[in-house]
């Protein structure tokens, strides 16, 4: 499948991941501002200093940048800034959830993908879980996914939101 063909095949995205982007963007701009004016005001801004506090500026903006997560029939794409991973939800193997500072979910396909994520984004988007957990449950019936099927159960208790295989 080409970038084009799975373009037009998106059913779900992160419907929050706009004014995640925005508020990451504004957030750089202020600081940016905010360091530009507090130099300027010193007397001791030059070119080279505009410069560094613009990198500095561009630096946070891609540490806040979120993750766009979009799916469809069989697939679940997180994409960055600069890169987008992608795993094929019915070819699952395995499904992990990493406790720490910041939660993630990790899913792996056969195919060696793998896809790093906040739960949250399938909690606050319905349709994102849907897809996601239709493509688990395949995934278990035909006996790939291996690893997590705790995991997938827990969450469909957790958002109340779609069937999952009872075994």
């Amino acid at each position: 499948m080409g970038r084009a063909d799975e373009a037009e095949d998106v059913l779900a995205h992160d419907r929050t991941w706009e004014g995640e982007a925005f508020t990451a963007l504004s957030s750089s701009a202020a600081v940016l501002a905010l360091l530009l004016v507090m130099d300027w005001g010193s007397g001791g801004l030059d070119t080279t200093r505009a410069v560094l506090w613009t990198a500095l500026a561009a630096l946070l903006y891609a540490v806040l940048h979120p993750p766009r997560v979009t799916a469809g029939h069989g697939w679940l794409a997180v994409g960055g800034p600069l890169r987008e991973q992608r795993v094929r939800t019915d070819c699952l193997v395995s499904v992990r959830r990493i406790d720490g500072v910041a939660t993630r979910l990790v899913l792996r396909d056969v195919y060696g993908n793998r896809v790093e994520f906040n739960p949250k984004v399938l909690a606050s988007n319905p349709a994102l879980w849907l897809l996601v957990n239709a493509g688990a449950c395949r995934s278990r019936e035909s006996g790939t996914l291996l690893c997590g099927w705790t995991e997938v159960e827990a969450m469909a208790a957790r958002y109340g939101v779609g069937p999952s295989l009872s075994a």
